[in-house]
């Protein structure tokens, strides 16, 4: 089984978007270049990975990836500025219990 990550992607606008992939890269390029990426995304470009952790199988990644979605955008700063590792995020995002 692989492993899914839990990504933010700066926009050129500044903007923070939270996503899920088991390959963050290609992700990436999906978002970058064609229809398969996030509407959001379309024509915010460039597009700058800023921060990724492996969160597991992909429920716990859903859990943290709507999580950050719903924290404030200082709190998502800090994430990005701190670059937790999976336990540092796992607290912060109060989801100690998860396997």
């Amino acid at each position: 089984m692989a492993d899914w990550s839990v990504y933010l992607i700066r926009t050129r606008q500044g903007a923070l978007y939270t996503g899920i992939a088991i390959d963050v890269a290609q992700r990436l390029r999906q978002h970058e270049s064609g229809p398969h990426g996030a509407k959001y995304l379309r024509a915010k470009g460039p597009l700058q990975l800023v921060y990724q952790v492996v969160a597991g199988d992909r429920r716990l990644a859903s859990r943290i990836e709507y999580r950050i979605k719903r924290l404030r955008k200082p709190q998502k700063e800090k994430i990005v500025a701190n670059q937790f590792d999976r336990l540092a995020l796992l607290a912060l995002l109060h989801l100690e219990d998860a396997p």
